[in-house]
């Protein structure tokens, strides 16, 4: 007999893609979880993973046991929503993990109009940024993730997550003032081939969708400045120090002080925004009612 509880380990080791990785995910040992991954493979009577050095990959007999069990885990998701809708629980927390302007686009909403409509549910927020908080839901630090979509994230029809779309967001050219393009109307991301840029660190979701913008525009980005915070870019923009894509929500009540923005034309040049749970937590009727605020709220 599989313990489920071993399939868990094996899904963070496949995530993680080190043991000690996986074992901080969990709160455990890192020898506790090779001695439940070394119980898992007796109890199947296969090796399940190559080790090399530090890191670990699945071996084919490992990745087979990986499809079963995130059917099994989700499973058991819906197991719990559906105890949980018997019990009739209308009073509980919810964990929802978010990038900062998405707290303000759809999760400050959907909290406020969750008051009027289920108040026993008590929604509590973690500031992540759009790449960190879908690890915490399979991880099960965070029972909801309010992320974007970015190269390597899980993409749509995962079978560990369930997920539902709110809304896609423009990013807008932000320019120093007296820039050849700023009496342009829009700007085309071609356009700026030749300008100094400012982006987000790599494995920033929105460096990402930079590079996705400018790669189908022909070219790569001369980056000679980089920040994670949407004010400093454009008060590097202000100083002439170079030209960046923010997106349009991030700008919203910021000092635009000597930069002008305009909207972007050409593919890519948007970020896709999605609210994800683990796939069989949708039903759950602490969760479901989150999923359908922060739909509302998006819409």
């Amino acid at each position: 007999m599989i313990d489920p509880r071993r399939l868990r380990i094996l899904r963070a080791v496949a995530d993680h893609r080190t043991v000690t990785a996986a074992a901080a995910a969990l709160y455990l040992t890192p020898s506790a979880v090779s001695q439940q991954l070394a119980a898992l493979e007796q109890e199947t009577g296969h090796t399940l993973l190559n080790r090399s050095g530090r890191g670990v990959t699945l071996t084919s007999a490992g990745e087979i046991l990986l499809n079963h069990a995130n059917e099994v885990l989700a499973q058991l998701e819906r197991a719990e929503a559906e105890l949980a809708a018997y019990a009739a629980g209308t009073g509980g927390e919810v964990v929802v993990a978010a990038f900062a302007t998405g707290i303000a686009e759809v999760l400050a909403p959907a909290i406020a109009r969750l008051a009027g409509s289920h108040p026993g549910i008590r929604v509590r927020v973690r500031d992540a940024e759009g790449d960190a908080s879908l690890p915490m839901v399979l991880d099960g630090e965070a029972d909801l993730a309010v992320a974007v979509e970015y190269r390597g994230a899980p993409r749509d029809g995962d079978p560990r997550l369930a997920r539902v779309p709110l809304y896609a967001e423009p990013f807008d050219a932000v320019l120093p003032t007296g820039h050849p393009l700023s009496v342009s109307p829009t700007v085309a991301v071609a356009e700026l081939a030749d300008c100094d840029w400012i982006a987000p660190y790599p494995g920033n979701p929105c460096h990402d969708m930079v590079a996705l913008a400018c790669e189908l525009a022909g070219f790569s980005p001369r980056v000679l400045h980089s920040s994670d915070d949407f004010r400093a870019a454009v008060a590097l923009a202000g100083a002439g120090a170079g030209v960046a894509l923010v997106p349009r929500s991030a700008l919203s009540g910021m000092e635009l002080k000597d930069v002008v923005v305009r909207p972007v034309s050409g593919p890519g040049a948007y970020r896709r925004v999605f609210a994800a749970t683990r796939r069989g937590a949708e039903a759950h009727p602490l969760v479901r009612p989150v999923l359908e605020a922060l739909a509302a709220s998006a819409a």
